[in-house]
């Protein structure tokens, strides 16, 4: 009783506190928002990396390590400029001063932005693979200065030089270039767009819906303007922590994504919970204690499990996975911190001047909303549904059931480049490439070979390696280059072209082979250790961090969200329902992406575009991430059950007033996230689309299916075990979200 009590003084005393002086409040968080900005401007972007990094000691992160420390410093990205012509061959002058212009005019970026000793082109290398048979095609090959995030920065200046002797030559040549860092800039600037528009399409739906649910413009901009403020926060922390540890350049769109989402769930369920106590008589600073006693208490324990599922994110050895994790953890503390402290504050300035511009015919009803009142949609629904709770829970679970079938034959991987939009001249220069050369020839398997190079046994090893290459029975590998040995002879690279996109299943299958059959008999004998890396081994790594660390982040998260949700309702029955449930509505939308994406079905239909893979870190992304907003609704419903079967002991009229007060917040809120996230998934890039569709269809079926249906039948068909927690277990503490109400003060409401 005594923890209650304490927590109980916690978010009610700190609400008060901050409705009595509301000015002061404001202040401190002008003060915080512009700290944030100034991080912002100033850390922000050297904060952020474009880089794809391992923090494990993986075997191709070692590999790279070792050749960057011993052999060419900084990995630079290789990069091709594509010439084809149907007038010229390669034997004519025209040709060869195009072709030498060019060159010139891309050694004249200097050795900061390419590495002039890797420049070269069938004139100046006089090799046949830079040539197509018919002799109208060529390349010009170099590798570009400095790391990633440098030749990120670069490119531009690169693919300026390309495009203006694109126009000095138009309708002579076609010129393009590509390569990992030109393939790279076509990504960001593909998903900047995207998600740009599935911003601009779910703020406008948002505050459509959030007049709606709330019945007045005022009062639906208090959670828009929440969810800004907890975005700014986040990014501002995200830019410091940027100084220590490189963050993903993706951190700032997650963090919008998903600011938008809790920022202004957390503040609709206070907004409610304030009026609904207004509206009742309730004094104004009282109504915002007891919202902040009640709705308050949930969104800290709602947002502690977001938060505690989110850290799974950060156990996966990946640095895009620790990014994304990060960043959503900050605008998730930074959107409860706000609804705990900013929002009383904003109610305790506003009053019922938050009542302002109701909108005709629902605004009065929405705002004299009163949960104690039997009727209506959602109290119709529910009785419905606890009539016959078994039809409900085999009908409703078989669907889901059903949904979740597909699942098993997934199939991840990486979509590649050739699932981006025709319209790239990346894309069209690709796929040049993989008609008339290979390329192999950009991204190369990196074979390091560790060990004493001129030693007879190893140099017999290599030639044997490249014997075995040339035998491949699929013909993937094509000419190995010269070997490059490090300065002390203990370090060897050999690069071998490999045939296919980077991502795809011929590639990976050829680098498989490379690593587990080749390598291993060449140099069995050998007193060498040998890392295989390039970009394809790359991908292969980053599939099979993805798939091992699943059985590190489910049970973690499932099991934290288990503890949480004990010790916050003191039940096992309702901790266990709750995942079960939760794992349903999640397989499900695993289910339906395959269904979709993967074997095409209604994906015309949904603006959506094939792909025979699911990308390998949608999977592991949407579990951390929609448990834990699914958590959220979980927790907001149950607590109104909870307040009022403590009220009354009765597990229907429970779960009837739970859903007759949440239906139409959580349903609202639902709709918000729905109609953001599948904002994104109308974008250009397949990987956004699974996200942003994955999303949105969790949402919607945990919203409505599983919250609406499934849950009231679930409860009413277990009565009073939903409440059953074991005599071992009573050491648990004794939490609770509602306190007991106070008397309600009759007060005339404010003009």
């Amino acid at each position: 009783m005594h923890i209650k009590t304490a927590l109980n003084l916690s978010t009610e005393n700190l609400a008060r506190a901050s409705a009595n002086h509301p000015w002061r409040v404001v202040g401190i968080w002008v003060v915080v928002l512009a700290a944030c900005v100034v991080f912002t401007v100033s850390f922000l972007e050297n904060g952020l990396t474009n880089k794809f990094v391992f923090t494990n000691s993986s075997e191709v992160k070692v590999g790279i390590d070792l050749l960057e420390d011993e052999i060419r410093g900084p990995t630079g990205t290789n990069e091709v400029v594509v010439f084809e012509s149907t007038k010229y061959t390669v034997d004519d002058p025209e040709y060869r001063e195009a072709v030498e212009t060019l060159t010139a005019n891309i050694a004249a970026l200097g050795n900061d932005v390419i590495r002039l000793h890797t420049l070269g082109n069938f004139y100046s290398l006089g090799e046949s693979f830079l040539v197509s048979e018919n002799r109208g095609s060529t390349l010009i090959a170099f590798v570009m200065a400095g790391d990633f995030d440098h030749n990120s920065n670069n490119i531009d200046a690169v693919v300026d030089v390309v495009r203006d002797s694109a126009e000095a030559y138009e309708g002579e040549f076609v010129i393009k270039i590509t390569g990992q860092s030109t393939i790279g800039l076509d990504n960001r600037e593909l998903s900047q767009e995207d998600l740009e528009k599935g911003e601009s399409f779910g703020v406008p739906i948002a505050l459509i819906i959030l007049i709606i649910v709330l019945g007045a413009v005022a009062a639906a901009l208090v959670p828009l303007v929440m969810a800004i403020v907890s975005i700014v926060v986040a990014i501002g922390i995200s830019a410091l922590v940027g100084t220590f540890f490189e963050l993903s350049l993706f951190v700032t769109n997650i963090i919008t994504m998903i600011g938008l989402a809790v920022g202004i769930d957390y503040s609709l369920f206070v907004v409610s919970r304030y009026r609904e106590e207004r509206g009742r008589g309730m004094e104004k600073v009282d109504a915002i204690a007891q919202a902040g006693a009640t709705a308050g208490r949930a969104v800290v324990f709602s947002g502690m499990t977001v938060v505690l599922a989110l850290i799974g994110m950060l156990l996966i050895p990946f640095n895009i996975f620790i990014s994304i994790g990060l960043g959503a953890i900050f605008v998730v503390l930074a959107a409860m911190t706000a609804a705990m402290t900013l929002l009383p504050a904003i109610l305790g300035i506003m009053g019922d001047k938050l009542n302002a511009i109701r909108v005709p015919f629902i605004g009065r009803g929405q705002v004299k909303f009163e949960p104690n009142a039997r009727g209506g949609f959602w109290d119709k629904l529910v009785r419905m549904v606890m009539a016959q709770p078994i039809i409900a829970l085999l009908l409703t679970g078989g669907l889901l059931i059903a949904l979740i079938i597909p699942f098993f034959t997934i199939n991840t991987g990486f979509a590649g480049i050739s699932t981006y939009p025709d319209d790239l001249e990346s894309k069209q220069a690709f796929l040049t490439l993989e008609e008339k050369f290979s390329f192999g020839e950009v991204t190369p398997a990196e074979i390091v070979i560790r060990g004493d190079i001129e030693s007879a046994p190893v140099q017999v090893g290599i030639e044997r390696l490249k014997e075995l290459l040339a035998s491949d029975v699929e013909g993937a590998f094509g000419e190995p280059r010269d070997l490059v040995v490090s300065d002390e002879g203990k370090l060897a690279l050999l690069a071998v072209p490999v045939a296919g996109d980077t991502s795809g299943e011929f590639s990976i299958a050829a680098v498989t082979r490379l690593d587990e059959i080749y390598v291993e008999e060449a140099f069995a004998n050998t007193d060498t250790t040998i890392y295989v890396t390039g970009e394809t081994a790359f991908n292969i790594e980053f599939f099979s961090v993805s798939a091992d660390s699943a059985w590190i982040v489910f049970p973690f998260v499932l099991g934290i969200s288990f503890l949480l949700l004990l010790v916050v309702f003191r039940s096992i029955v309702l901790p266990i329902k709750a995942i079960i449930l939760n794992l349903m509505a999640v397989g499900s939308a695993y289910g339906v992406l395959v269904l979709v994406f993967q074997e095409g079905f209604l994906a015309g239909f949904f603006g959506l575009q094939e792909s025979r893979t699911i990308e390998s870190w949608i999977p592991l992304f949407l579990f951390t991430i929609l448990f834990g907003l699914s958590m959220d609704y979980h927790v907001f419903l149950l607590s109104r059950i909870r307040e009022h079967y403590d009220a009354s002991g009765d597990t229907n009229e429970a779960v009837a007033f739970g859903i007759r007060c949440t239906g139409r917040l959580i349903t609202g809120a639902a709709l918000i996230m729905v109609a953001g996230f599948w904002g994104f998934s109308t974008g250009s890039l397949v990987g956004l689309q699974q996200m942003g569709f994955g999303l949105g269809l969790a949402i919607l079926l945990d919203a409505t299916i599983v919250r609406c249906v499934m849950v009231p039948a679930s409860m009413t068909l277990l009565g009073k075990w939903n409440w059953y927690l074991p005599g071992w277990l009573e050491w648990v503490p004794n939490v609770r979200f509602e306190p007991a109400e106070p008397s309600a003060t009759v007060v005339p409401a404010e003009d």
